[in-house]
C-alpha cells in the first residue's frame, strides 16, 4: 500500500523583497534573504556557513517549486535546513547552476507560443541575493549552462513551433547568439567538455549536436521515436540515452555514428494505459549514476522507477536489474535525478528519494512533490564547489569506470 501524501513542511520564514521591484545595492545585488529552518528542531546552518564551519565538503538538495527555494541537507537524512522566498516565480522549467562564478540561475514563466513572455532570474548563491530577473519577448525552458559558467543556452519552449535556442551570456542575461536546433526547443544538456550542447525539440525525432563554438548543429542522432523527451549522455560524449513521446521505455544511440543501437521496453508486467494516464511522455524522467554503471529511468504510469546495469553497452543491451515502487504516486509527468555521489535519486512529482544500494525509498522531500526542477550543489569551506545538474549526468571522462559509491 502507498503511503499518503505528506503535506509540504510549514515554516516560519521572514519576508523576502518581491523578485521583481526590489531596491539594488550599490554591488548591484538585490536585497534577499537566506531563511534557515530546522525542520527537526536542531539548530539548521545555510549550505554556506556550514561548510566554512566545518571545513568539510557538505552536499545539499536544492528544489523549486513556485515561489520558494528549498534546501535539503543529504549528510543529514535530508533535513530541510533552509527556505528562501522567491515571490513571482511560477511555472519554474529549468535551473541551473555554475559552482565556479557561484551562481544560481531559474528559467520560469511562458514555454513558447506567440506574445509570451518568458524569464530569467540570475542568484548569487554567496551574496543570497538576486542579481537579475530578466524578460525576454519569447518563451523559455529547460536551458544548461556551460562548465565556464558564462553561457546559457536557452530553448524557446516546447509550445513554440520554432527550433530555436537562445545564447545567453550569463553574467548579464543578454543574449547573444542563437542556435537552430529541433522543432518545439525543449531539453538542453552540455556535454562535461563544454564543446559540444546537445538539443531536444518535444516534436523533432533528432537529439541535435550543436558546437558551442560555433552555435551550430553538425550532427543528428536518430531517428529516434516520436519527439525527444528527457534525455542524458555519458562523460565521454559518446552514448545518449533517450526517451520520447508515447514510448513506456527507452532508446540507446551512438553520439558517434549518430545511429539508434537499442530501444528498450518494460514488458509486459509493466503496460501502457491511456485511459488512466494520459501524459505524453510516460517515461519522464531519465538520469545515469555518475559512474555510468546504471541507468535510472521512470515509468509514471505505473509508479515504478526501473533500474537497468548499462556498464557493457554499447557492446551489449541494458539490463534491468531492479524494479522499484515509488512511495508516493505520481500526479505529474516526473522527472529522475541522481546525486553526485550517486547513492541518492530524487523523483521529481513524487518527492521520493531512492536508495541506489537498497533499491528501495529510503526518504521523502516534501517540496520535490509539487515540482520537476531540482538539484544537487555541493560546498566546501564556504563555497560551492559542484553541482549535479537536473539531468543526471555520466561522469567517466578518462580510465577504466570507477567503482561502485560506498553508499550507507
Amino acid at each position: 500500500m502507498k503511503l499518503r501524501r505528506t503535506a509540504v513542511i510549514a515554516v516560519a520564514v521572514g519576508v523576502v523583497c518581491a523578485v521583481a521591484g526590489c531596491a539594488a545595492s550599490p554591488r548591484g545585488f538585490h536585497a534577499a534573504t537566506h531563511v534557515p529552518v530546522a525542520a527537526d528542531g536542531l539548530t539548521a546552518q545555510d549550505p554556506q556557513a556550514a561548510s566554512l564551519s566545518s571545513g568539510m565538503a557538505r552536499h545539499y538538495e536544492y528544489v523549486f517549486p513556485d515561489g520558494a527555494m528549498y534546501v535539503y541537507d543529504l549528510d543529514h537524512g535530508h533535513r530541510l535546513v533552509q527556505r528562501v522566498r522567491l515571490p513571482g516565480v511560477k511555472g519554474v522549467r529549468g535551473v541551473a547552476a555554475s559552482p565556479r562564478t557561484h551562481m544560481l540561475y531559474i528559467s520560469y514563466g511562458a514555454f513558447g507560443g506567440p506574445g509570451t513572455t518568458g524569464r530569467l532570474l540570475a542568484y548569487n548563491l554567496l551574496a543570497g541575493s538576486v542579481v537579475y530577473n530578466r524578460s525576454y519577448s519569447r518563451g523559455i525552458d529547460s536551458m544548461a549552462i556551460d562548465p565556464a559558467g558564462d553561457r546559457i543556452y536557452m530553448p524557446d519552449g516546447e509550445s513554440s513551433r520554432d527550433g530555436v535556442w537562445s545564447v545567453i551570456a550569463a553574467r548579464s542575461g543578454n543574449v547573444i547568439g542563437s542556435i537552430n536546433g529541433g522543432m518545439s526547443p525543449h531539453e538542453t544538456v552540455v556535454g562535461l567538455s563544454g564543446k559540444r550542447v546537445y538539443l531536444g525539440g518535444r516534436n523533432w525525432p533528432y537529439l541535435e549536436v550543436a558546437s558551442t563554438a560555433t552555435d551550430r548543429v553538425f550532427k543528428r542522432i536518430g531517428p529516434l521515436k516520436s519527439g525527444v523527451r528527457p534525455f542524458t549522455i555519458n562523460g565521454r560524449e559518446t552514448i545518449a540515452y533517450t526517451t520520447a513521446t508515447g514510448l513506456l521505455g527507452f532508446q540507446v544511440s551512438s553520439i558517434t555514428t549518430g545511429r539508434v543501437l537499442f530501444t528498450i521496453g518494460f514488458g509486459s508486467r509493466f503496460p501502457l494505459n491511456r485511459a488512466t494516464f494520459r501524459s505524453s511522455a510516460p517515461s519522464h524522467g531519465i538520469s545515469l549514476t555518475p559512474n555510468e554503471r546504471q541507468l535510472w529511468v521512470l515509468d509514471a504510469p505505473n509508479d515504478y522507477v526501473h533500474v537497468f546495469d548499462v556498464s557493457q553497452v554499447p557492446l551489449r543491451r541494458p539490463r534491468r536489474i531492479a524494479d522499484i515502487r515509488l512511495a508516493h504516486s505520481l500526479p505529474g509527468d516526473g522527472w529522475i535525478q541522481v546525486s553526485r555521489s550517486g547513492c541518492f535519486v530524487y523523483v521529481g512529482d513524487s518527492g521520493d528519494v531512492l536508495g541506489a544500494k537498497s533499491f528501495r525509498p529510503v526518504a521523502f522531500v516534501p517540496a520535490l512533490s509539487s515540482t520537476k526542477e531540482s538539484l544537487e550543489i555541493d560546498w566546501r569551506h564556504g563555497l560551492p564547489v559542484a553541482t549535479s545538474t537536473r539531468t543526471g549526468l555520466g561522469y567517466v571522462t578518462r580510465g577504466p569506470d570507477p567503482p561502485p559509491p560506498n553508499c550507507k
